[in-house]
């Protein structure tokens, strides 16, 4: 793997590549309060100006981590970025009409929410929107479909989470975000790690020698890794066309 200094000049440039291809000068991002939204922003502001991208904090009142949501602003005071703060409970409310609802989907419907919230931004002032997952959730399919799913350019998709800690202490992303427990917050004490079955470095271990084709350990870890990757295959792809 190259230095911090090296993939950070890489991302920059593949950055302001893609918004000056595409003619655009606007960006929106949701944040989290995690390393992958904050490392993701900042990223974004350097290339193309912080005063052309707008965070946008969208938690759960009852869910979502108010340290969270105080760690969000901070970093937008930190990176020079402006903020909205939108609780999305009401948004949820709604949904709960339909009659159906299982667990996956109401957690999905929050994910989905936060997107059309985003895009509805994006619309409105001509910006693209910035996702914030890396090459681990990728590759597992690790994500929402139209949640955290969509969006127009990837900051981080090209690097393993276990990779993002020496970027972002590069880029002096405050400690107490680089070193939080990773997760997406779904429902009360909801891990990242505890839902996967195994740490981010196990499964980056196993995700690289995919990659390049190594040879995998024999154990059920990388059998549960391979039939993720094989079951959410249809995240990663554009919908199934039906040929005639």
């Amino acid at each position: 793997m190259d230095n911090a200094g090296e993939i950070y000049r890489k991302i920059i440039s593949g950055i302001r590549d893609y918004f000056n291809r595409h003619k655009i000068k606007k960006a929106v991002i949701g944040l989290s309060g995690g390393i992958d939204s904050s490392l993701s922003a900042k990223l974004v502001a350097d290339a193309i100006g912080k005063e052309n991208i707008h965070g946008i904090i969208m938690p759960v009142k009852g869910i979502s981590s108010e340290e969270n949501v105080k760690d969000s602003v901070e970093l937008c005071g930190l990176i020079g970025i402006s903020h909205s703060i939108i609780y999305i409970n009401d948004f949820i409310k709604d949904f709960e009409k339909l009659g159906w609802q299982s667990k996956i989907a109401k957690m999905n419907t929050a994910s989905r929410i936060r997107a059309v919230i985003l895009y509805h931004y994006a619309n409105t002032h001509n910006a693209l929107v910035i996702g914030t997952s890396n090459k681990t959730e990728i590759m597992l399919g690790y994500f929402t479909k139209y949640g955290d799913g969509a969006v127009d350019i990837e900051a981080i998709g090209s690097m393993f989470k276990t990779d993002e800690l020496e970027l972002a202490r590069y880029l002096k992303i405050p400690e107490k975000i680089i070193k939080k427990t990773p997760t997406a917050e779904l429902y009360h004490g909801q891990t990242d790690e505890e839902e996967l079955g195994a740490t981010y470095k196990e499964i980056d271990e196993i995700l690289m020698r995919i990659e390049k084709k190594q040879e995998l350990p024999k154990n059920e870890l990388a059998d549960k890794i391979l039939k993720r990757i094989k079951a959410n295959e249809h995240k990663r792809n554009v919908p199934f066309l039906v040929k005639l």
